[in-house]
């Protein structure tokens, strides 16, 4: 089942087309879910009594909404919805447990107008486990084209599959991008570097991850693309071009304290497509 969060917002609605999209194209379920959050008008000293039955009928005039949007847009998924009292980002997690992947928008009616990326799509990108795509407002172009980062850990195999299948499932071109940038020491700038041989290797590495996955998916033309750059760079100009970009919840060198790892937080912010973030289970 493929969960969608909607509270009415324009970035809310686009997290709707495309999770409609998706469960067609995957053949699972969808459930519409809305968090009536009561905590931005809990103030002790200006009580509103009638506020409970308010968010109530705001949230199932939003659910009627977005179930229309999907029936209208995709007629044969099975559509539910469900109407629960709880701030958003915790709700979705909660609601996540056993889901084959989650959807939000980038913002919702909450975030301040200059953000890039809201913090309930930030929160529940870094603490689900199954894949979450995160679903500008924008309207783009189709592509034909899913891109997906790699590197040499393994954090990036669960991505990388995830990124075969939604390429298959679209008839979509992949293009997998390994970027890398030559490390800085500040105490022995007077290493020198093989140029040839990190190209190379650069190729190597993005074969062997590939030939994972290749084998059992054949219909999916594959792009090898490696490159000398910082990888949020190069994912975030990739995007561009792109109908899904496809990262690793962490990449080579992430803390492990740190639950997104500095290269999706990047592209989370600055990618100009929908972005999937695949944690390892």
């Amino acid at each position: 089942m493929i969960i969608v969060g909607a509270d009415g917002s324009a970035n809310s609605r686009a997290a709707l087309e495309w999770a409609a999209d998706d469960a067609f194209r995957m053949r699972v379920a969808l459930r519409i879910v809305h968090a009536r959050d009561r905590s931005p008008y809990q103030i002790r000293k200006y009580p509103i009594d009638a506020l409970p039955d308010a968010l109530r009928r705001e949230g199932q005039r939003i659910l009627r909404a977005a179930e229309d949007l999907v029936r209208e847009r995709q007629p044969t998924v099975e559509v539910t919805t469900e109407d629960v009292e709880g701030p958003p980002a915790e709700v979705l997690r909660e609601q996540a447990k056993d889901a084959t992947e989650v959807v939000v928008g980038s913002r919702g009616l909450g975030g301040f107008a200059g953000a890039l990326l809201g913090s309930v799509s930030m929160h529940v990108a870094g603490h689900v486990n199954c894949p979450v795509v995160v679903v500008r407002g924008e309207r783009r172009p189709v592509w034909q084209e899913v891109v997906v980062g790699v590197d040499d850990s393994p954090e990036c195999e669960p991505a990388l599959a995830y990124a075969f299948e939604q390429a298959k499932l679209r008839g979509s071109a992949l293009r997998v991008v390994h970027a890398w940038q030559l490390p800085v020491h500040a105490f022995a700038p007077e290493i020198a570097y093989d140029m040839d041989e990190i190209r190379t290797e650069q190729h190597r590495v993005v074969r062997d991850r590939v030939k994972i996955f290749s084998g059992d998916h054949p219909e999916v033309k594959v792009v090898e693309d490696a490159q000398s750059a910082h990888p949020v760079e190069a994912l975030t100009d990739a995007s561009g071009r792109a109908d899904l970009l496809v990262v690793g919840s962490h990449g080579r060198g992430a803390l492990g304290s740190m639950l997104l790892g500095s290269v999706s937080r990047g592209v989370l912010h600055h990618a100009h497509c929908p972005v999937a973030v695949v944690r390892a289970r």
